[in-house]
């Protein structure tokens, strides 16, 4: 998948978490929200031109490390959007795993941060690289 396509995704799951929260399906809010930050992450990993190897990471350890590395620490990308790509990991992975429910809260949270999140990163993509 190139850059445009992954946001494409992203932007999907951001639209599928905001009407899963709105219909009260609160883990599953929660899982399309991170999901929607997980592909935007990769998207900007991929537009960002950073030789990185192969290919960008799939693992979700590998993208947050890489996003973190590569983008947040040189300061490409805020580190507030990288703390909230690690929260909205550790709230999907109660939501999908641990046999917890989300509450309202941290799903509105995680659905707030997956739309901020994606339009950041739309915003940072090149122009000339959105295409992969």
């Amino acid at each position: 998948m190139n850059a445009a396509e992954l946001m494409t995704k992203a932007m999907r799951a951001a639209e599928s978490a905001a009407l899963l929260l709105d219909a009260g399906d609160l883990d599953g809010a929660c899982n399309r929200a991170y999901y929607a930050m997980f592909d935007a992450a990769r998207a900007a990993l991929l537009a960002s031109g950073i030789q990185m190897g192969a290919e960008v990471p799939r693992t979700h350890g590998g993208v947050i490390s890489a996003f973190s590395l590569h983008l947040v620490k040189p300061g490409r990308v805020s580190l507030e959007l990288g703390r909230s790509l690690n929260r909205a990991e550790e709230i999907r992975l109660v939501a999908d795993y641990k046999g917890e429910t989300v509450d309202q809260k941290h799903a509105a949270w995680a659905v707030a941060q997956a739309t901020a999140f994606v339009q950041a990163m739309r915003q940072a993509l090149p122009s000339d690289r959105g295409g992969g």
